[in-house]
């Protein structure tokens, strides 16, 4: 196949999420957005190390998967939706098809001597459908633009493979009619108006987006209509606040007059003058009602504004959140970790039954409506951190080590100075988030593109909690990450999916982990004493402790320091590691910040465990 030229093949398979394989001659072509069984036109984009990637251009002949009925108007034009042709069961093989296909060769035998094949089909679930496999979203962000260049007034989605062609979606399939009502109804409004839409390219105009949000449980709706704030006699805008104040009443009333199921929580309107294609706000004006409502799930209720992080399939969260509890296990009296906690969901559900849930998130709105949503639903024992979770589990494991030396230079020191150094620690560790108490399970709900190394590394080898909950958005992200966490020493107990978005490539999937018991291990015996080397001291040298300590806290440790934090925590050193080079000679004794820094390396080391520490006291 050479670039730029046209070809017809059959697509053979489906790799996630849309990425349709065509084999000519040999040689393999990724057609995005085509399904399997289909014969579809494609013209090759990009050729690199004997991998092709094409452009699809044309559907030549169906795949015999096609019979799904009553398929949405809009499908193949619009962006939105890949397999809604496709009945629903069928869309649910070829999920689980391109999970196994990724996660298969990872979990592999994981020590145990089982075929890959097997291990695989021993911890996973299959999938789980959406109780709802069409109008199942409770969210849509609508764009104003035009579907042809100079056309009419368009309200919808982008067009397939378009950053710019808009495609009206008055039949969309995957939202409650009451979306679309809307949308028609504000795109006749100001098509009427003769006002027009934002520009992106030349950041000029006014009608930007519109976001519609609805609950499932109630049926409450807030629409929300983002313009920029331009005005002036160009056509297109208008011309002043007041002109401006007028026509959103307008807007307003003619939403209100509608025949909904639903009915408004709350008419907004948004100001955003960032030049980036995304909703956000500058200033937010009620036009009607308020800026939230609420939304059940599983018996708890959850505060939902305009910006609030929320799953879009209600019913199917239900689905999610009930299987990652099952996996969770038995919470009674332990500490629970929510990491990327978002406004607090998970960690409200696992929160009656634990003696502790601390959820830490990076969005600093979303740790409030955390906040307000576990007051809200009378829990006490949920704590959010507002933070990055890299740092903040940075933070806590600097606080351990701290911790630990502060105990033993109060026990030196006597029970007079004891208390007081004691008591400004713990205000010190309160006022940073660092005084979190060691965790029993962690939950992790990271975004699509995984976690971060650095964050993965801590969680792993530095914290080790006994288990682990793995909720992931994005497979091809797990799969890295699964690879790492099995590296720490833990294994896969089970597995599945849950399909959150029925008709397109997307799917979650839900993995329980725990630690390695030591029959998991295969061990291998080595001779320490023949290799001059320590167990602990085989774990890291001199040198990268040091480099360690100087990266994270840029202090500079001598090896006769490190020697002395070694041996206070029963790491056996060799003889001359911390011999006076005369008996009358007077060793520097280690400071204690920089005994903290070591005591920080060695954790991350995994050189001292609890046990260690504990008898170091």
């Amino acid at each position: 196949m050479k670039k730029g030229e046209r070809y017809i093949g059959q697509v053979k398979r489906t790799a996630f999420p849309n990425k349709g394989i065509v084999e000519i001659d040999g040689e393999t072509a990724v057609v995005k957005n085509g399904l399997p069984g289909q014969t579809v036109e494609f013209a090759v984009s990009k050729k690199r190390n004997g991998r092709c990637e094409g452009r699809l251009l044309r559907v030549a002949e169906k795949s015999y998967l096609e019979t799904a009925e009553d398929c949405c108007p809009h499908f193949g034009i619009c962006g939105g939706c890949v397999y809604q042709s496709i009945p629903y069961e069928e869309q649910l093989k070829i999920k689980e098809q391109q999970v196994r296909e990724l996660l298969r060769p990872v979990i592999g035998g994981q020590g145990s001597g089982m075929a890959e094949t097997d291990m695989f089909s021993r911890i996973f679930e299959g999938v789980k459908p959406s109780p709802l496999h069409s109008q199942y979203r409770n969210k849509m962000e609508f764009s104003f633009g035009d579907e042809v260049k100079g056309g009419p007034l368009a309200l919808g989605l982008h067009k397939r493979g378009s950053f710019h062609d808009v495609v009206n979606v008055d039949c969309c399939r995957i939202v409650h009619p009451d979306f679309t009502e809307i949308l028609a109804a504000t795109r006749e409004y100001f098509a009427a108006e003769g006002i027009g839409f934002y520009r992106k390219l030349q950041h000029t105009g006014y009608l930007r987006h519109l976001l519609v949000r609805r609950a499932v449980k109630t049926g409450e709706i807030l629409a929300a209509l983002v313009t920029s704030g331009q005005l002036g006699e160009r056509p297109g805008l208008p011309p002043d606040r007041e002109e401006e104040g007028r026509l959103l009443a307008g807007w307003r009333d003619r939403l209100l007059s509608l025949s909904l199921e639903g009915s408004f929580a709350g008419i907004l309107h948004i100001r955003n003058d960032s030049p980036a294609d995304v909703i956000q706000s500058d200033e937010t004006v009620i036009l009607y009602g308020q800026d939230h409502f609420y939304e059940e799930l599983l018996g708890l209720k959850f505060k939902i504004s305009p910006f609030s992080f929320f799953q879009t399939n209600s019913l199917g969260a239900e689905v999610l959140y009930e299987t990652a509890r099952e996996y969770v296990g038995d919470t009674k009296g332990k500490v629970v970790f929510d990491l990327y906690s978002g406004t607090g969901t998970i960690a409200q559900m696992l929160a009656p039954v634990a003696e502790k849930v601390i959820g830490v998130e990076i969005v600093g709105e979303a740790v409030e409506a955390a906040r307000e949503n576990a007051a809200r639903n009378g829990l006490t024992n949920c704590e959010f951190i507002a933070g990055d979770v890299m740092k903040v589990l940075r933070e806590w494991s600097r606080a351990r080590g701290r911790e630990a030396v502060q105990s033993e230079n109060e026990a030196k020191v006597g029970t007079e100075a004891g208390p007081a150094n004691g008591a400004d620690s713990a205000d010190s560790a309160a006022d940073t988030g660092a005084g979190m108490p060691a965790p029993d399970i962690i939950i992790l709900d990271p975004p699509r593109d995984g976690i971060h190394p650095k964050a993965l590394e801590q969680i792993g080898s530095e914290i080790r909690a006994e288990r682990m909950v793995y909720i992931s958005c994005k497979p091809t992200s797990l799969v890295r990450d699964l690879e790492k966490l099995l590296g720490y020493g833990y294994q896969a107990e089970r597995m599945c999916c849950v399909d959150m978005f029925p008709g397109t490539g997307n799917i979650e999937t839900v993995v329980s982990l725990s630690q390695q018991k030591p029959d998991d291990v295969i061990r291998v015996g080595l001779d320490l004493d023949e290799l001059e080397v320590t167990p602990a001291e085989a774990k890291a040298t001199y040198g990268e402790i040091k480099a360690y300590v100087k990266e994270h806290t840029g202090l500079a440790v001598s090896s006769l320091y490190i020697a002395q934090v070694k041996q206070k925590y029963g790491i056996i050193e060799r003889e001359n590691y911390n011999k006076p080079k005369s008996e009358d000679a007077r060793q520097p004794k280690c400071p204690e910040d920089k005994e903290m820094a070591i005591v920080d390396a060695l954790r991350h080391f995994q050189m001292i465990s609890g046990d260690r520490m504990e008898a170091a006291q």
